[in-house]
Formats: structure tokens, sequence, C-alpha cells
């Protein structure tokens, strides 16, 4: 938290100082007990949701929580308990039932807190934190004035989901005996839509939404209504298509999930359980020879970005993916020592990853991309969760448009896509320059070589 920044403004109820003493008590008696190590984490966050439909408020939802976090070492053996009073009496009980814990557990001969050496020492101020002094008829508002900007942009939305306003902030400090102390706040605050167009057998939704630190840097309500109820008209009159195979092309969100199906199958975790399809592939090729995927934690007001991972290991900038060979995995530190490595500071998981083309052009923007797609499937929608990380299989339901000569031809609907990662990701053809930032992901339109395509 900003020390210019009061109690009073942030919304939050505890300070810095009174979680630094939380955590500080957690520590010493769980020395006194006769812990090898310990570390603690206090947090508490706090917020606004906002939602209506139809021109009505339909609700509106507070929410605040807290907790403590303790986590004991004896040896190599490990036990962890929480509680959201902070009374003295409930941190000595909670460190009391991790110790506990810890000393009916197995050994575990990985286990344990990073190694010094790894501990961030400095802590980059990253400009997080961005509270929103939005109420609830303010919130109701915005969400409204959303609403009405999809529901007036054409006659043929008929109706909403409805729309929603959220403000969120959260903050927390940590400490273990491994030498680490730090915290900080954030805050991510949201604006969303959902409407539906036409009537009858061929009614459509979509929606869209604004997701950022800071709420001066939201799109309008009115942006964000148009272009959910545009996404909703775009998409009438959908039809089935015939059982094919061609090239496909993954609208940019999309397309993010695509890069965090890459990082799922490079994790520790999935590594060291020899769960994916991945498996060995450190300085093998992962992609095409053009593709690169970079992580920076330290991107100002990034939606990814922290100045040290869950552990209080140091974070850094890197190239993951270089010219298609994978550089470098998403390690733990725990993951990293079952693998016999070094941790990447990945603990709690990825940190604003980019991935780029070096044959993308600043012309090539999605009309140019649909141009290069020729004949085949532009996916906008997936649903289901047909991906298998351990053998890479992908099958998934989907919505988009049929494209013939460059150019959308029809809406099309009730389809299935299906390939395999590994083949899907080495066969990006293209990147757009149409980059969007969905969460922790920075990603264009991808174009994939060939995909089986299930219809009619």
């Amino acid at each position: 938290m900003s020390t210019t920044t009061s109690r009073a403004e942030s919304g939050f109820a505890y300070s810095r100082d009174y979680f630094e003493n939380l955590v500080d008590t957690a520590l010493a008696h769980a020395k006194k007990l006769g812990a090898t190590d310990a570390g603690a984490e206090a947090s508490e966050g706090c917020g606004l949701s906002v939602s209506v439909r139809k021109g009505q408020l339909e609700n509106v939802e507070r929410n605040r929580d807290k907790s403590l976090g303790v986590t004991v070492y004896v040896g190599n053996r490990r036990g962890n308990a929480s509680t959201s009073d902070f009374s003295e009496a409930a941190i000595r009980q909670t460190v009391q039932a991790a110790y506990d814990i810890a000393r009916f557990t197995a050994e575990d001969p990985v286990g344990g807190l990073p190694d010094e050496a790894d501990i961030a020492k400095e802590h980059p101020e990253l400009d997080l934190f961005h509270p929103w002094a939005i109420d609830s008829e303010g919130a109701a508002r915005l969400a409204l004035e959303c609403e009405a900007a999809a529901l007036s942009t054409d006659r043929r939305i008929t109706n909403s989901e409805g729309a929603g306003v959220s403000a969120q902030q959260s903050h927390f400090f940590s400490a273990h005996t491994h030498g680490f102390r730090g915290g900080y706040a954030s805050s991510r605050h949201s604006i969303s839509v959902a409407p539906i167009a036409g009537r009858g057998d061929d009614m459509q939704r979509d929606a869209w939404y604004s997701s950022m630190r800071s709420a001066d840097e939201l799109a309008s309500p009115q942006a964000v209504g148009r272009y959910a109820a545009e996404r909703a008209l775009s998409r009438l009159k959908s039809r089935k298509i015939k059982t094919t195979e061609c090239p496909v092309l993954f609208e940019s969100p999309l397309a993010a999930g695509l890069l965090g199906g890459l990082v799922q199958a490079v994790s520790g975790g999935a590594l060291y359980r020899r769960s994916t399809f991945l498996l060995d592939s450190l300085g093998k090729d992962v992609l095409p020879s053009h593709i690169d995927v970079t992580e920076d934690p330290h991107v100002m007001r990034g939606k990814g970005s922290a100045p040290f991972d869950d552990e209080g290991v140091i974070t850094r900038a890197r190239t993951v993916v270089d010219a298609g060979r994978l550089e470098g995995y998403f390690l733990s530190t725990y993951s990293a020592r079952k693998l016999g490595m070094k941790t990447t500071g990945n603990a709690g998981g990825s940190h604003n990853m980019t991935l780029r083309s070096r044959l993308t052009d600043p012309a090539d923007d999605l009309d140019a991309m649909l141009r290069k797609l020729g004949t085949g499937l532009f996916v906008i929608e997936l649903m289901g969760q047909g991906v298998n990380y351990v053998t890479g299989d992908y099958s998934r339901g989907a919505s988009g448009f049929w494209v013939e000569n460059g150019q959308i031809a029809f809406p099309v609907q009730e389809i299935t896509i299906a390939g395999n990662l590994k083949s899907m990701l080495m066969g990006i053809q293209a990147m757009g320059a149409d980059a969007y930032n969905y969460g922790a992901k920075t990603v264009g339109s991808m174009l994939i070589d060939r995909m089986k395509v299930a219809g009619a």
C-alpha cells in the first residue's frame, strides 16, 4: 500500500503495520513451539459488485474478507492452518494447529522454504493499487449506461442477460524465517454486459467487458455496450457447416487461452508428475521458429505484475520461448527441487506473458488475418473443457464465422473443433497485430494451419 494512501481512503480495515505485527506474532510463536522454519501471511480484501438487467437494479453485493495463513516446518514435515480471527488466542491456536499437522505429516525431502539466495531483497513499486471511490448508486448508473448502450445499438437487440460493475482491492503482508518480508496492495475493476439479439429460433448472445487496475483506464460504458451488441448482432442467422478440415483463425482472447495451455504444459506440477504432453521439452522446439514468448513481472499496472512470487522469490523478466525453442519452465521452489532445477519465481503462476511472431507486420489487423486465413473458420467463442494436458488432445465446442476468399461469408454455430495442442502450437502460421490483453496474457489473433471441424 502506498504510504500516501490512508486506510480510510483505501477502504481497508487494517493497516500494513497491523499485518506486520500479526505475522511477527505468528512466527515468534512457531519458533517457541520448536518449528524448524515458518512462514505467515495476513491479507484483506474488500469490494463492491453491482448488477442490473433490463434497466432495473438486480444485485448490490459488498464483500470483505480477511485471513491469516501459517505454514510450519518441523524438519522436512510441513503443516498449514489458517484463521479469519485476528485475536492473539486465535493466532496461537492456528500456529499450534499447523505445528501439530507438521508433526504427523510424512517427511518430504524436497519440502521447505525457498533458499535465502532466491529471496527478493528489493521490491520494485509497480503501481498496482488504485482504489475506486465509487458507491452503489454510481456503480449502478455506469452499469445501466452500459446496458442501455447495448440495447439502443440496434432494434434487433431484444434482451439482455444484464450488465455489471465491480470494484475490488486487497492487500497483504507476508514473511518467513529465511529472511523474506514484503507485501503490497492491488486493485482490479471491471465493467461488463451480455446482450441478446434476435427473436424466436434465431437468438444469439455475446458479451464484452473492460478490466483494469485503475478505473480511469476502463473503456467507457457506452463503448463496452455497443461492442457487445455488435458482436451479438454479427452472429444472427448462424448455421451449421459440414464436417471438414481447414485452417482456423482464433480471435485474440481465445488465442490467449492457447498460450495458457502452453504455460500449463511446461509448469512444474505437470512436469514432475509427468502428466504433460510437453515432457522434457526444455531446449526443444515447441512453437514455430517465428514465434517468441516473453514474461515480464515488472510491467507498471500490469494485471500479472508482481515484485516477488507467492513464496517471496524474486521475479525477473525473461524469454520463455526464443525462435520457437523452449528456454524455461514455470517452477516454484518445490517443483524445481523435484526436478533438480532452480525456481523461476513462478509460485502462484505466470506473470504478464506476451506471444509475438517475427513475421507480424503492423498492418496485420483482423481484416488482414482473415485474408491470410483465406477459406476456413474464424472462431470467436469456445465451449466446454475438452483439453487433455497429458496427451494434448483438444476438442471444444465452437462458434464463429465461415470465411471464403478472405471475407466473412456467414456465422456458424454448433460445431466442434479438434486437434492436438502439440501440433496446433507448432502449426501457428501467423499472428495478428491486433494484440489484446486477456488477464496476464497479451496475444493477437492466431492462425493455425489445420484442424478438424465437426459440423452437420
